[in-house]
């Protein structure tokens, strides 16, 4: 499943990781994240945040800007076109998983959800 997925986000010249970054930037409603958080929600802890950020930064689906209070922090958000592309990925995931689960009961659909969640923490 993963390895479809990801195959997928290739066609958007994205990995895996990329898309954890865009999503949990999305999560944060507008406000900035800076790289600690954006480990802590990574669900592959060796993944280099920093490298991923700025390839991000690069494409033009963040900004990094240094934290006016604390000059050592590095403040980054989701830049709208950031959105607009998690947008589309979104709706084409959705069809996926869709495919993915679809000979699953509702009930096994949330204790699948329950085990995915405690994986992520």
């Amino acid at each position: 499943m993963n390895e479809k997925f990801s195959d997928h986000l290739k066609l958007y010249g994205l990995s895996i990781q990329q898309f954890q970054v865009l999503r949990s930037l999305k999560e944060m409603n507008g406000a900035s994240a800076d790289l600690q958080t954006l480990q802590a929600e990574m669900v592959s802890k060796n993944s280099n945040t920093t490298r991923l950020v700025e390839k991000l930064r690069l494409k033009g689906y963040i900004t990094r800007n240094q934290n006016e209070e604390n000059r050592r922090k590095v403040d980054i958000k989701i830049t709208d076109e950031g959105l607009k592309m998690l947008a589309d990925i979104e709706n084409v995931q959705s069809d996926f998983e869709k495919d993915v689960v679809g000979n699953l009961t509702t009930t096994e659909i949330i204790a699948l959800n329950q085990l995915l969640e405690k994986i992520r923490k």
